[in-house]
């Protein structure tokens, strides 16, 4: 039985800026995008953007933050604060904020993400964690 994604975001790189300094490299990647799941639809507000650090001979960190404003499954208006993060696209480790009533429980929850290459940028898949 596939895992289903309680959200789906796809999204849309813009132009990178980065600084290299002597221990860390930053590169910064704004977006756009839109999520779609049974669970909610909308788009991202304004502009997300993804901060890496690159510490010279260590692992890169990598930190997404972004706000999505839409429809929940109930067809209530809502938004929804979105920072993931992680050292690995296969796992990274989302935090969520929510007005919605309907998508409340996901604030409280673990959650994982997968982050898959997709044209013009990536597709951020968010699952509930799996209970061992």
């Amino acid at each position: 039985m596939k895992e289903e994604a309680i959200l789906i975001i796809n999204v849309v790189c813009e132009e990178a800026y980065s600084v290299n300094g002597k221990n860390t490299d930053i590169v910064m990647i704004p977006f756009t995008g839109t999520a779609e799941s049974a669970y909610f639809k909308g788009k991202i507000i304004g502009t997300g953007v993804d901060t890496q650090k690159i510490p010279k001979g260590e692992k890169t960190f990598l930190s997404a933050r972004y706000m999505l404003e839409g429809e929940d499954y109930t067809g209530q208006r809502c938004r929804i604060f979105v920072e993931n993060q992680g050292n690995d696209m296969n796992c990274c480790k989302p935090v969520i904020v929510t007005d919605s009533e309907a998508l409340a429980e996901l604030e409280n929850i673990p959650l994982r993400a997968i982050v898959e290459p997709a044209e013009g940028g990536v597709t951020v898949n968010i699952y509930k964690e799996k209970e061992n």
